[in-house]
Formats: C-alpha cells, sequence, structure tokens
C-alpha cells in the first residue's frame, strides 16, 4: 500500500500543517532563519485577502501610503513602553555602505514609532483630523521559533495608523475597523468564525491602552490571533509631540489607533479547514474555483470541457482548464484535492455520451451527474454552498470545542483540546500566571453574553477566553 501523501491530522498535527504546506506548493523556508518564500499560489490566496480588505479599508475613509523600511533606533525609544515590548524582536543595522553608521537604524518592526515624526509635522489643526492612514509593506520581528505563516521572521501585512480629535473618535474607529474589516473579511471570505474581545494588560500591544483581537479555533482546537486593533491613547502623541490646535483654541495630543492583520492568516486557512487530503479553499478567496478536467481526450471531450471553461469564465468564475491527457486522471484529481480547488468538473467520453458530466464539491466530496447544458449553473450553486458550508462547519466546530468552567484548573484542562470561558474574576495576575504556566493563556475579554466590552468594564464583570494558541 502507498504511503499517504500527508500525515494524518490526528496523529500529528503540526506535521500535516508543515506536510500541506510543502505539498500543496504554498511556501518554503528562505535562506535566513525565520524567512521564508511565497509561493505562486499563496501569493494569489493573499493577493485576493489584500484586495477584500483594502476595499473595505478605504471605504473606511482611510488612505494608502508607504513610510520607509529603516527607522532611526533613538525613535524606538521615544515610548518607553513600545520599546521595552520590541527590544527583543529588533533587526538592527549597524554598518552600510562598508561604513560603520554614526546612528544604528532598526529595520520596521512596526511604523508607529516612525509614521509618528511625520504626524507631528502635518497635523497643526482640529481641521486636520482625523488623519487616517494604511500601508501595506513587509516587516522584521527575530522570531526564536518561526514557523511558515504564523510567524517568520519576516512576514507581510498592512498597518493602519490614525490620529483623532478625541478618545471616543479613536475608541470608535479602532472598533469599526475590527468590526467591518477584520471580522467581515475573515468571516464571509475566509468563512472562519472568531471570538472578538479585548486583551488583558499583559497580552495587549506594546504601548497601547487597549488592544481589540479577534480569535480563531484551528482545527486541534487551538487558538490562533487572527488580527488586532489597537488604541494607542496619546501615548505616542506625548512622546513624538503630535499635538492640534482644538475648536475652542488649546493646544491637545491627538488620541491614536493602530490596526493590523497579516499573512498569518493564511496559516489560518489552512489550519482551519484542511483535511487529511489537503486544503479546502473557500470558493471566495480561493485563486482558481474550479478547474474542469478532461478525464479522456477525444468524442468531442476537450471541445466540451474548452466550451464550458468559457461559459464559467464569462460567469465570473476563476476557472482552469486541465487537459493534461499525458498525466493520469487519477493523479491529476488528488493534485487538485490537496490544492484546495472548490469545485471541478470531470469531462469523459461516456458521460458526455449521455449528455453529462460530473460535478465535485472539494468540501464534501460528494460526486454530482449534471446535464453539460446546466454544468455552470451547477458550479455555481455548488460555490455557493461549499463557502456556506465551511463556515457551518467552523461555527459548528467553534461552538462544540468550547467548554464553561469555574476554576483555573479546570480552564487548563478544557484548553488541552479547545477553548476555555471562565468568569473573569478569576482572569487576575495570579490566574494569569497560573494558566502561562501550563502553556495556556487569556485569548481575549468577553462580556457574559459574547458582546465586546466596553473599554472601561471592568474584568470581574467579564468572562475570560482561555485556549492553547500559536
Amino acid at each position: 500500500m502507498a504511503a499517504p501523501i500527508l500525515t494524518p491530522q490526528a496523529e500529528d498535527f503540526p506535521r500535516w500543517y508543515q506536510d500541506v504546506i510543502a505539498k500543496a506548493e504554498l511556501a518554503e523556508n528562505g535562506p535566513v532563519r525565520g524567512t521564508q518564500v511565497i509561493r505562486p499560489t499563496a501569493w494569489a490566496i493573499w493577493e485576493r485577502l489584500q484586495r477584500e480588505l483594502d476595499d473595505r479599508i478605504k471605504a473606511a475613509g482611510v488612505d494608502n501610503v508607504n513610510f520607509p523600511l529603516f527607522i532611526p533606533q533613538e525613535f524606538l525609544s521615544r515610548e518607553a513602553e513600545h520599546v521595552e515590548g520590541f527590544s527583543p524582536e529588533l533587526a538592527v543595522v549597524t554598518i552600510g555602505g562598508g561604513k560603520e553608521l554614526e546612528e544604528p537604524v532598526v529595520v520596521r518592526p512596526t511604523s508607529e514609532t516612525i509614521i509618528n515624526h511625520y504626524f507631528s509635522k502635518w497635523i497643526q489643526s482640529y481641521r486636520d483630523l482625523p488623519l487616517l492612514l494604511n500601508q501595506w509593506v513587509n516587516v522584521v520581528r527575530w522570531e526564536l521559533r518561526p514557523r511558515l505563516f504564523l510567524r517568520s521572521t519576516e512576514f507581510q501585512w498592512q498597518e493602519g495608523h490614525t490620529c483623532h480629535a478625541s478618545e471616543a473618535d479613536a475608541h470608535a474607529f479602532a472598533i469599526e475597523i475590527l468590526h467591518n474589516v477584520y471580522e467581515e473579511t475573515v468571516r464571509d471570505v475566509l468563512a472562519i468564525p472568531v471570538l472578538l474581545g479585548r486583551k488583558t494588560e499583559r497580552e495587549r500591544f506594546a504601548g497601547a491602552t487597549f488592544t481589540w483581537t479577534l480569535e480563531g479555533m484551528m482545527g486541534d482546537g487551538k487558538a490562533l490571533q487572527m488580527g488586532t486593533s489597537h488604541e494607542l491613547g496619546q501615548n505616542f502623541g506625548r512622546a513624538f509631540d503630535t499635538t492640534y490646535s482644538t475648536s475652542e483654541g488649546t493646544t491637545d495630543y491627538v488620541w491614536q489607533t493602530s490596526w493590523g492583520v497579516s499573512t498569518r492568516l493564511i496559516g489560518g486557512l489552512i489550519m482551519s479547514h484542511g483535511d487529511d487530503r489537503g486544503l479546502r479553499l473557500p470558493p471566495a478567496v480561493a485563486p482558481t474555483q474550479c478547474v474542469v478536467i478532461v478525464v479522456k481526450d477525444g468524442d468531442g471531450v476537450g471541445d466540451a470541457a474548452s466550451a464550458l471553461v468559457e461559459e464559467l469564465k464569462a460567469g465570473d468564475v476563476r476557472v482552469k482548464l486541465d487537459g493534461r491527457s499525458d498525466i493520469a486522471f487519477g493523479r491529476r484529481s488528488t493534485d487538485h484535492e490537496l490544492r484546495g480547488v472548490p469545485v471541478r468538473v470531470e469531462v469523459g467520453p461516456r458521460d458526455l455520451a449521455d449528455g453529462n458530466v460530473t460535478v465535485v464539491r472539494r468540501d464534501t466530496g460528494e460526486k454530482t451527474s449534471v446535464p453539460a447544458a446546466g454544468a455552470a449553473k451547477a458550479v455555481a450553486d455548488a460555490l455557493a454552498a461549499a463557502q456556506t458550508a465551511l463556515l457551518d462547519g467552523a461555527r459548528a466546530r467553534l461552538a462544540d470545542g468550547t467548554t464553561e468552567v469555574d476554576s483555573i484548573e479546570a480552564a487548563i484542562e478544557a484548553a488541552q483540546t479547545g477553548f476555555a470561558v471562565m468568569p473573569g474574576a478569576l482572569a487576575d495576575d495570579a490566574g494569569e500566571t497560573a494558566l502561562n504556566n501550563k502553556s495556556v493563556s487569556i485569548r481575549c475579554l468577553r462580556r457574559v453574553d459574547g458582546s465586546l466590552p466596553d473599554a472601561k468594564d471592568q474584568v470581574s464583570d467579564l468572562v475570560a477566553v482561555v485556549a492553547r494558541s500559536y
């Protein structure tokens, strides 16, 4: 018996994850430890995510910009908590052009400092607010335990940075991004349900006053932070003297937000929907939504397959023709399953003689014989059904894998296989330390009814979502 293509999830989930990335040709390790080479299929997924996110970001009134990769080291030292939080991860350049630099420069880990350097120049009056900017860039954080897509030394992301005239305005915008940009994209495009909440003081972004997060449950029950939106208060405004003249004629520091998601979302996509046959891509993000396979050429099969491809293209389906008759049909089908193509249409001489083709859904494996004349509609229906089914399945896993507990010990036990929800009163410093000592963390704080807490809600009035995490 031939060896399985992938390590079964139940046997070794981390190894399965690495197998999928390698066999589906998504990425490879770069020559420098912790770096990654993102291959065409994964990059196409990222490009589709970029479009979806960018449209929503711009709909929120944000403009795209680009700031330098190199940041004066002195900039980071101006906000004490920020530099302390990032110091272990910094890559610092000390030589340039063959000479030692007068002042070391940091390779961008995030851009709050350099952007505030310019905010302080650009903002003079309340009329300049809000100032809403975003950039699509790469950043570098020196990871001790790198893992492709999840934690790499260099990764791609978007980072938004905004200035507002009041704390209330900044809070409202941070939450708008969390809901209308991140949650909507992750749910409606990636088909991944997420829990939204507030990070604990220990887990919040260095230099922020509040961090809001989206937490998804992966196929092995662990949590993955899918994105964050931070309220920075006036911390960076004070550090960089970013002030404005108010409508009353006084001077005040701006209130700020920053927010970002990264190529980590691709890792979340793999681990949320993948199975022992490989990827299962939601149609909304799949680079190829449908592949039309010529089972065996001849008897008009090639012409029929080509005609169907053109019909699907006309219906805005991202489709490819696989007419590689020199490669066995079974091998080709397995390859498309591995790569997660949501729907495939098999066109063979025997079925076509009866006027039929076979439509196969990747998410369920269901095969349906349909009239060739109605195949385009059948594909469109299958794509819509697959998108819904993947989200429903992920929601069911999240619900089934979440346990309510009333003690730290029970939370640790439940977190071995899924999420635990415990009273916020247990989420004090001692409780969080006890969890961390067992490689478990508080992923977010939420209200008892599951809604997003107010920034001023007391921890003791909330519930804490607890899990192991990536």
